[in-house]
Parts: structure tokens; sequence; C-alpha cells
């Protein structure tokens, strides 16, 4: 029997929109028109009879859910997006909002009594709508415990990626997929979920039959053309979805065109980055007007800072250094000194080497270049690191155009020698905050944290960089 899960939670999402739509503008109707809650006059300026309010969204909010169609809120890549269907959900209220006014002057029909009414039920609708999703996801999670809704996967392939599917998937009670089969020799058979593992595809749809499996992944092309054709036509004769991903999955990543070469030969040009074009000077715009914003409220700060570190660290007030950013430009990064005034200057090895413990040497290098109470740093500089205060200064770096408010870190050029794929990273302007510093920046490796920068370099999105600002305030406040 095949998996209609993921049809019947679309449907339960259309249904607990429209509800929420309807719930939203019956709510503002009855703040303004039967409470009269209002920041002016009390008067209903156009009286309109409850059931004829009602009728009239009963009739127009299915056009609303059209709109939420379009901006991809029932697609399944949505579904664990919190942030970018929250986006989504926000644009979707106010299009649609936009739709019912419009709707509204065409026909020449009075619909809302009041011009409060309207932005109540934008806010409400916006709210309920937010809730109810989350409230889906919820209940969506509590029947993969239950064994429902759970999706058979298929495997194939003996690709790293197969493998960190498999781990990642294993669990059903938390992934919503169940593993039925990996066709491959290599992977390991002691795995705690005691997967069944096949030499070959044909043995494998054998013993598992058509009816058991309601995805495959291939994670590989075999040499052999025909072994391909079979694990194609085998799915879609049995009507199986079917995904492949690519051996090589960096080609697939950041920005994709597919193009006629030549009009007439098909062909995908890829890209290091999805910055390109029109979000550069988006971005550009974002950091001059908000970095500046910032700074000047920053100045004050920065102010008292640099007297207490005057007076009682000693030596310079700031921290310079070169660092890397965008098309292997160097540039001197300010931040406050954080450090004693006898390591100034000192790369950690040689600090640790002076101070006598050699030891922390190998600990900081593999705690992703951080280690607890760092003795390097006095008292004043471990307040500032903690709740990101030395950051302040590099606010003038953004302004002046050396960083970018999100970004890859801002490494000095012999850290990122060492890693291979650093062209990459150079492809886009380096930050000020970043993915790495908001996945946790005190518990992740120095090349984890370089993954998190590649993905954010082929991942990019205006959206994105809104998220981690806002990931970036958070972890601030929370220390």
């Amino acid at each position: 029997m095949k998996n209609n899960a993921s049809l019947v939670y679309n449907l339960f999402l259309v249904i607990g929109d429209f509800l929420s739509l309807i719930l939203a503008f019956i709510g503002a109707y009855i703040l303004r028109v039967t409470l009269g809650l209002t920041f002016g006059s009390a008067t209903v300026a156009h009286p309109v009879h409850a059931s004829t309010y009602i009728t009239i969204f009963l009739f127009l909010a299915p056009f609303w859910l059209f709109v939420f169609g379009l901006m991809g809120l029932y697609d399944s890549s949505i579904y664990e997006k919190r942030f970018a269907e929250m986006g989504r959900l926000f644009m979707g209220s106010f299009v649609g909002l936009l739709f019912v006014v419009s709707y509204a002057f065409a026909s020449n029909e009075v619909i809302f009594p009041a011009k409060l009414v309207p932005v109540y039920g934008f806010v409400l609708a916006f709210l309920l709508l937010l809730l109810f999703r989350n409230l889906a996801r919820l209940i969506r999670t509590q029947l993969f415990r239950y064994g429902m809704g759970i999706t058979n996967l298929l495997i194939i392939g003996d690709t790293r990626v197969a493998h960190e599917l498999i781990d990642s998937l294993h669990n059903s009670r938390v992934s919503g997929y169940k593993i039925v089969g990996v066709v491959g020799r290599k992977y390991r058979l002691d795995h705690p979920a005691r997967l069944k593992i096949f030499n070959d595809f044909e043995h494998a749809k054998k013993v598992i039959g058509p009816e058991e499996i309601h995805s495959i992944v291939q994670t590989e092309l075999f040499s052999a053309p025909e072994k391909n054709d079979e694990i194609l036509s085998f799915a879609q004769a049995n009507h199986i979805a079917y995904r492949f991903i690519p051996g090589n999955t960096e080609l697939f990543v950041g920005n994709i065109d597919v193009e006629l070469f030549r009009s007439s030969i098909p062909v995908i040009a890829v890209h290091q980055t999805a910055l390109l074009g029109w979000g550069r000077i988006v971005k550009r715009i974002f950091d001059v007007v908000v970095g500046g914003i910032l700074l000047v409220i920053a100045l004050p700060f920065i102010g008292v800072i640099s007297l207490l570190l005057l007076l009682f660290g000693g030596g310079s007030v700031f921290f310079r250094q070169t660092r890397l950013t965008r098309f292997n430009q160097r540039f001197v990064v300010f931040k406050f000194r954080t450090l004693k005034k006898k390591f100034n200057g000192l790369t950690p090895e040689q600090a640790f080497r002076k101070m006598g413990q050699p030891e922390l040497i190998e600990q900081y290098r593999t705690h992703g270049d951080q280690i607890p109470y760092d003795p390097r740093f006095s008292r004043l500089g471990r307040f500032l690191r903690r709740t990101s205060l030395d950051e302040l200064p590099q606010l003038f770096n953004i302004v002046k155009g050396d960083l970018s408010l999100v970004g890859p870190r801002a490494l000095v050029p012999e850290e990122l020698s060492i890693y291979e794929k650093r062209h990459a990273i150079l492809s886009v302007k380096s930050g000020l905050t970043g993915l790495a510093q908001v996945s946790g920046r005190r518990d992740i490796t120095f090349d984890e944290r370089r993954q998190l920068d590649m993905y954010y370099v082929q991942n990019w999105s205006f959206w994105l960089d809104l998220v981690i600002l806002a990931k970036t305030i958070r972890v601030i406040l929370r220390g």
C-alpha cells in the first residue's frame, strides 16, 4: 500500500489554514465592532452585518489559500523549515489581505466595517496560522512515534552520502522514515538499527517487494547503464518516489542555471555561491543602512569600554589583525583587546609556550580554537568575549565595506591556508556573525565550522541572513 501521509498532511494544513483565516477575521470583527476596541472614534463607519461579513470571507478564503499554495506553503520542502515557513506565512497573510482589499475596490462592495478590522485581521491571521502550523508539526511528529505517516525508504549506494542518510534517518520515530533496506556492500552490519543489507538491487526487490517501498534514494550511478535503468524503471512501474543524489554533491549546490549552450545543447552552469547580481547589491545596502544604525547605537558603549580598557587593562584598546575577505582581499579587522598585555601580538601557540603550558595548544586546536577559562584573557576580556561586546568595533569594518553583517568568519591567512576549499569560502565577504557562530561556536571543530561556512556560501539567501541575525541576538541574550 502506497504512503499517502504527505497528501493527508497537506489536506490537514489546508483545512487548518482555512479555519485560522476565518477565525482571525471573525475575531477582528468582534474586537472592533462588538467590543469597540479602537484607538480613536468608536463609530463604525460602514455597518456590515456579521452574517454578510462571514459569508464574504468564506467565499474569499479559498483564493487566499491559493496564494499560500503559490508561495510553497504546501510543499513538503517547507515542513521542517520553521523560519522559512514563518516568513512565507507573514508574506502570504499580507498578500492575501491585499487581494481582499483589491476585491473590495474592484467590486465596489463594502467588506470591512471599519479601518481597524483588516489590521486586526492581519495580525490575528498571522498569529493563528503560526500557532496552527506549529501544532500541526507537533502532531505529525507525535504520530511518527506510533508508526503513523512513516515513509518506507530503500537506499541504494555505498557513498559517504548514503551512510550519512542512514545514520540520520534510521530512527523512524524522529525522522518519519523507515529504512527497509540498503543496497551496498560496504555499509557496516553492526548498525544499531539492524538494517537489511543487500549486495544488489535484484536481491533487494525480491526480499522486500514493491508494495513495501514508498521511496527510493540512489546515491551513485553504476558503471553499467542497464542497472540504473532497472532501478528507475522499477520505481516508475510501481509508482514509487525516486530521488537521485549525485556523488559529487558540490556540483549541485549554490547557484545553478540550466541554459542552452550555442542555442541547442542543454548545460548546467554551477557558480561558487548563490550571492550574485542583485543579491550583492541588496546585501551591501542592508549592511550600510543596518550597520550604520547599529554603529550609532553602539558608539556610547564603545566609548565606555575603551575607557575601562585604558584604566584597567593598560596598553592598546583595540586589537588589530590582518584577515581575509572576498576574493582573497586582506584588510585590518578591529576588535576590543581581550588578551592580557603580555600576550598581545602572539599567536595562541606562542602565548601558551610563553606561559609554560604548551599542552594547551592541542586542546585549543582540537576544540574549535576554544578552551574553558583560557589563561590568556583578562577578567574584563572574558566578559567582553562572553557577551560578544569585543566585536563592536567591527561595525566600522562593515560600514567601510571590509565585512558584511553576515558571512563566513574572517580568518587569518595562516588558518585558511590549511583548508582546501578556501577559494569557495572567499567568494563572498566575511561576516561579523554567521551560521557557525549561531550553531554552537564553542562546541564545534574548525572543520565543522568551515563546513557551515561552505553551506552558507552555496545556499545564500537574504532570508537566511535575517534568520542568522535573529539567532545571533538570541545567542547573545542567552550568553
